[in-house]
């Protein structure tokens, strides 16, 4: 016997959560289905909602070569932009609702949402990232501020070369002194340890010494020796900012302490994977759900479908998780897709097309594979804006533009139509794509 739902959601990233939310806020009784842990689990914690234009368009749609610089205001031209694109799609008042339920969802855990601007964040490559909501954890690192800034790195995370960051920040002309240093990380870790392993260190405050974690109190503790090792660099810096990493649910108590110890506040820069900010905002939006009523099941992928046919169109009556080896029906009046793109797993290809991976709904792509691509990683890949092209109920469109399913949505990634990467635009897509496939559904459950 099924298991029954108003609502299913497929995909547990951003977009899938916020569909998932939306329904849930219009009543339905939700059920999300992750074939893995959160996505965002993986991310930088920031929400890009928009940082640059189409670098290859301007407003009038004539193209041009040269790429122009990020955006004050992430929601400036949006109806200038092509009809197929996502936020076209969704409405031009999607991508604010969608960051105000962000906002609510994740409460004072994020700043940004006092401005339609938006903010410039420091980045562990020495760029000014434009960004529309950032953890509060990164609020001193902005760019605008133009107190004089001192980046530390770790030996052992080498992926943060804080010298070189800081070069390239004052090349890119930023208001403000800033000087880099790299220090050894306090007590006796392995040069291997992993992230999280140092973050628990420094939210336990663990005693300097041991890597077993003795309690603080003990001697000198993983914060004392942290802020005794950064104390000697600061000189004329007014702020200090750290690899992400300044512990998991205690950051802010980590953080105050040791902007006490070193008189100045202390921020944390965003760093790749396994990434301490998307985990926090990985959990802070699971709670957010779990306090909205929706059920989740995690870990367990979609591997078929059951339909019908409707006086719409085609109608999902079923899909079929892998349990395993059992195979677990879930029934729903209502879908929605948010399984990502080609990274995601939610768009697959071979080398004759590219499709979409649980319903094989129509993705537009050139006919000559060839064309799918072009010389150079950063030009105008056709690829990048590979995904289903929905109506403006989120509904995935045929060949023919009829809805290939009557009671289908989609959200995210799996959406076509934006090169997310070069607008820095994919956080902003998932939200609004996310809360009107959510809302819509609710409606027609």
């Amino acid at each position: 016997m099924a298991i029954e739902s108003d609502v299913v959601v497929i995909g547990g990233g951003l977009a899938g959560a916020t569909a998932a939310l939306s329904a849930a806020r219009e009543g339905a009784h939700v059920h999300l289905i992750s074939a893995n842990e959160s996505t965002l689990r993986q991310a930088s914690g920031l929400i890009d909602a928009r940082g640059y234009p189409d670098p290859d368009a301007d407003l009038d749609g004539d193209r041009r070569v040269s790429a122009p610089g990020p955006l004050v205001d992430p929601f400036a031209g949006i109806e200038d932009l092509p009809e197929n694109h996502p936020y076209r799609v969704a409405g031009a008042d999607a991508l604010r609702e969608g960051l105000a339920l962000f906002d609510d969802a994740v409460g004072d855990l994020y700043r940004g949402g006092h401005t339609d601007r938006n903010a410039l964040v420091a980045t562990t490559s020495g760029r000014a990232k434009p960004t529309a909501r950032y953890p509060r954890s990164m609020a001193p690192g902005v760019v605008s501020d133009e107190r004089p800034m001192l980046l530390v790195g770790f030996e052992a995370a080498t992926d943060f070369d804080a010298s070189l960051a800081a070069e390239r920040l004052s090349a890119a002309g930023v208001p403000f002194d800033v000087v880099g240093t790299t220090i050894a990380f306090p007590g006796e870790y392995r040069a291997d340890a992993a992230v999280t392993r140092l973050a628990h260190a420094l939210e336990r405050d663990e005693c300097v010494g041991s890597a077993h974690g003795e309690n603080e109190g003990q001697g000198r503790t993983t914060r004392q020796r942290l802020a005794d090792r950064i104390r000697p660099h600061l000189g004329d810096a007014e702020r200090v900012g750290l690899p992400a990493m300044l512990g998991d649910a205690r950051v802010e108590e980590v953080r105050a302490d040791l902007s006490e110890r070193l008189d100045a506040p202390v921020f944390e820069v965003p760093t790749g994977p396994p990434s301490l900010p998307g985990i926090r905002l990985a959990d802070r939006l699971f709670a957010a759900l779990d306090e909205a009523g929706v059920s989740m099941t995690t870990g367990m992928p979609v591997v078929d479908f059951e339909s019908t046919g409707g006086a719409d169109g085609d109608r999902i009556d079923r899909v079929i998780i892998d349990r395993n080896g059992a195979q677990i029906p879930y029934a729903a009046e209502q879908f929605v897709l948010a399984t990502g793109g080609l990274v995601g797993k939610g768009l697959d290809s071979d080398r004759e097309r590219a499709r979409e991976a649980v319903f094989d709904c129509y993705v537009p792509q050139p006919d000559d594979r060839m064309q799918w691509s072009k010389a150079g990683a950063f030009a105008d890949h056709a690829f990048a804006r590979f995904g289903v092209e929905p109506d403006g109920a989120m509904r995935p469109l045929d060949a023919e533009g009829v809805p290939e399913f009557e009671n289908l949505r989609a959200a995210g990634g799996v959406v076509g139509g934006a090169d997310v990467a070069r607008e820095q635009s994919a956080s902003g897509v998932s939200l609004a794509t996310g809360l009107v496939a959510g809302r819509t559904a609710a409606e027609e459950a």
